[in-house]
C-alpha cells in the first residue's frame, strides 16, 4: 500500500446488465483526508461506496483499501472500516446503549470491552443521558448521532458516510460536523456522499463530481469554485448541465 493512500481505484466499473452505474473511474484517497463524492441521484456515488465497503464486488477494474483488494480480502477490510448508512437502521427493540453493544458482536468485540467504549461513544455524540432510552423516543438528530456512534464501535481507520446529515435541522447538522472534524483531526479517513454543498465545503479536503457513472472533476472545493466560478452546485451545473438534485 502507498503509505499515503487508504483507498486506490483504477478503471473501476460496475454494470447492472446494460446499465453502467460506474464507468471506469480512477481516484486515490489519502490517510486522514475527508473526500466527498458529489452528484445527483443515480450518478454512481452510493455504488462506489458499496464497493469500497465490500458490500458489492466491482465488475471491472481494481480497488484496494489499506492495500488489500476488495475482492480478495473483504473480511479484513470490513474489520477496519465503519459505515454510517443513509437510513437510520437501528434496532427499535433495543435501548440506545444495547444498539451499540449488540452491533459490536459483528466485530467479535466482547461485551466487557464494548460496554465501556459504547458509553464513551454515547458521551462523544451527546447521548450519554439517553443510554437506557428506546429508539422510538429519539429525535431524528439523535438517531443520526447514534448511527454515527455505532459506526465507530470498532474504532475504524476509515469511516464511510452516506448522506450523514440528510433531514437534519441546522443545529443537529452542525453537531454532526463537529464530531466528524474531531475524528479527522485524530487521523480517521472520512469518505462521504452529500447533497449539501455547505457540508462538502465545510468538511471535504477534496471532492469528486460524478455524473452518469463517471468522475468529471476532482479537486478541493476552493479550487473548483475558483476555476469555474460560483459555488459548488453552480460548478456542477456548469460541468454537467444538471443540478445536483435532479
Amino acid at each position: 500500500m502507498d503509505a499515503m493512500n487508504v483507498i486506490t481505484a483504477r478503471k473501476l466499473s460496475k454494470y447492472y446488465n446494460s446499465l453502467r452505474a460506474v464507468d471506469g473511474i480512477d481516484f486515490d484517497i489519502a490517510t486522514a483526508e475527508c473526500f466527498g463524492f458529489l452528484g445527483p441521484n443515480g450518478a454512481g456515488k452510493t455504488t462506489v461506496m458499496r464497493i469500497i465497503s465490500c458490500y458489492i464486488p466491482p465488475s471491472d477494474g481494481e480497488v484496494t483499501v489499506f492495500g488489500m483488494g476488495v475482492r480478495e480480502a473483504p473480511s479484513a477490510i470490513k474489520s477496519r472500516i465503519g459505515v454510517m448508512p443513509q437510513e437510520d437502521n437501528l434496532d427499535p427493540d433495543l435501548s440506545v446503549l444495547e444498539n451499540l453493544v449488540v452491533y459490536a458482536r459483528y466485530f467479535d468485540i466482547p461485551k466487557r470491552t464494548s460496554l465501556p467504549y459504547a458509553r464513551e461513544l454515547l458521551d462523544f455524540v451527546g447521548l450519554g443521558e439517553k443510554a437506557a432510552a428506546k429508539i422510538g423516543s429519539l429525535s431524528g438528530g439523535m438517531k443520526r448521532r447514534l448511527v454515527l456512534a455505532r459506526s465507530l464501535i470498532n474504532k475504524p481507520e476509515l469511516l464511510i458516510l452516506d448522506e450523514p446529515t440528510t433531514g437534519l435541522d441546522p443545529q443537529s447538522r452542525h453537531a454532526v460536523w463537529d464530531k466528524l472534524r474531531f475524528l479527522k483531526a485524530q487521523g480517521t479517513t472520512l469518505l462521504l456522499t452529500t447533497h449539501y454543498m455547505e457540508e462538502a465545503e465545510t468538511l471535504c479536503d477534496r471532492v469528486a463530481i460524478m455524473d452518469s457513472g463517471r468522475i468529471i472533476a476532482i479537486d478541493s472545493p476552493l479550487a473548483l469554485t475558483r476555476l469555474h466560478g460560483g459555488n459548488l452546485e453552480e460548478v456542477y451545473l456548469k460541468l454537467t448541465g444538471r443540478t445536483l438534485r435532479e
